[in-house]
């Protein structure tokens, strides 16, 4: 929701207004000095839309404001242009509405497009929200990666590495609307407080890093590489097992970390899954998430994955104390399985351990064969939800 600065406004002053955290104000005004507001300037004010009132017979800006919970001054601030002593019958106003629940509703067949639909949404009502991009896939998709906020203490988040996980990316988002939500409304996430969360982390969360594997599992091959990506699936065109990116390489056996060791017992060509690429970081999707970590000070990792209800977070021993501590207190929040050991190697959180020293996890979610079934979807962020609030904090 958009206001116009008026001569004496403050940014606390609006904060009061609509019981908005100030900083959340601040962040979601890049550019503006707080301190010197000039009148006119347009303000954005997070976690509120708007609609339009029509003033009926005996109204008043008082008993409109007292009948939707509104301060008076919250009115004559978004209707600067009306007078408020000679309201006319059928005149259209301006009021605040407070979101209160969730944007994203549609999580069934969760391709790129309803992901940046649901993104955009995100960015209207949330403007204090940062979207980069952190890279490009094949098919030249963007791995948008979102930012939430103050601290330079950055916690990564990501899902859909693999294709037929897809039910990951809905996953992450719909725990990115709730953290939203209860930003803007002051409330507390799995017990915590979220503005304590966002005054004392940032949250980088990249929801779907393979786009075009996740489009070709739900919408099937795109016509211009239809031929190709039946071959490279064995001549099927059933595409439900589908772990790999368009190109037929696992993206999660991708990085230098023992990456020869699982080249010499994975399959040796392009195909549905397990192909580790014909070098580490070949994928334009893996050279974008090394860039992304090794460009910041990220102080942990979780990937987001199906299935097995299971928490690895150990790799050749290179771990710190601090990743059994907190993959315990996942395990405990989630009750899922903390495993430190597993025989797979070159994927992402092992990589990222090796070469940062530093907790990573990759967190198997729910139980059954990929790709989920989407009537799973509440139990599993049901357990997982807790989770990804202890890894923020």
């Amino acid at each position: 929701m958009e206001i116009r600065v008026r001569s004496g406004d403050t940014l606390w002053h609006y904060s009061q207004l609509f019981f908005i955290p100030t900083v959340l104000i601040v962040d979601s005004n890049p550019g503006i000095n707080p301190n010197a507001l000039q009148v006119g300037q347009p303000i954005k004010i997070p976690g509120f839309t708007e609609q339009a009132y029509t003033i009926r017979s005996s109204d008043t800006f008082w008993k409109i404001a007292q009948s939707h919970h509104l301060n008076i001054d919250a009115l004559l601030l978004m209707n600067q242009n009306i007078n408020p002593s000679q309201l006319q019958l059928g005149q259209k106003i301006r009021l605040p509405l407070r979101v209160t629940t969730l944007t994203m509703s549609d999580r069934d067949h969760y391709d790129f497009q309803k992901m940046k639909n649901d993104i955009e949404k995100l960015l209207t009502i949330y403007p204090f929200v940062r979207r980069r991009e952190a890279g490009k896939s094949v098919d030249n998709l963007p791995l948008y990666d979102l930012r939430v906020g103050k601290n330079n203490r950055k916690i990564q988040m990501n899902a859909s590495f693999h294709a037929n996980e897809w039910i990951t990316s809905p996953i992450l988002m719909k725990f990115l609307n709730e953290y939203l939500l209860a930003l803007t409304n002051g409330q507390n996430i799995s017990g915590v407080s979220a503005l304590s969360i966002y005054q004392q982390s940032q949250l980088s969360a990249v929801p779907m890093v393979n786009p075009d594997g996740v489009s070709l599992v739900l919408n099937g091959p795109p016509a211009p590489k239809r031929d190709e990506v039946i071959q490279l699936n064995r001549g099927s065109t059933d595409f439900s097992g589908w772990k790999a990116n368009i190109r037929g390489v696992d993206l999660n056996k991708q990085f230098p970390a023992n990456w020869e060791f699982e080249k010499e017992r994975k399959p040796k060509v392009p195909g549905p899954r397990d192909y580790p690429g014909p070098t580490p970081l070949s994928e334009p999707e893996t050279k974008a998430m090394a860039g992304l970590v090794t460009n910041e000070n990220f102080a942990r990792l979780l990937a987001l994955h199906t299935q097995g209800r299971e928490i690895y977070w150990g790799f050749e021993g290179l771990e710190p104390p601090e990743s059994e501590t907190l993959a315990n207190d996942f395990a405990r929040l989630s009750g899922y399985t903390a495993v430190r050991y597993v025989d797979s190697y070159a994927g992402y959180k092992d990589w990222f351990i090796q070469e940062f020293r530093r907790p990573g996890f990759t967190i198997e979610l729910g139980l059954g064969q990929n790709p989920l079934p989407i009537s799973q979807f509440d139990e599993i962020y049901a357990h997982v939800k807790p989770l990804l609030v202890r890894a923020l904090i």
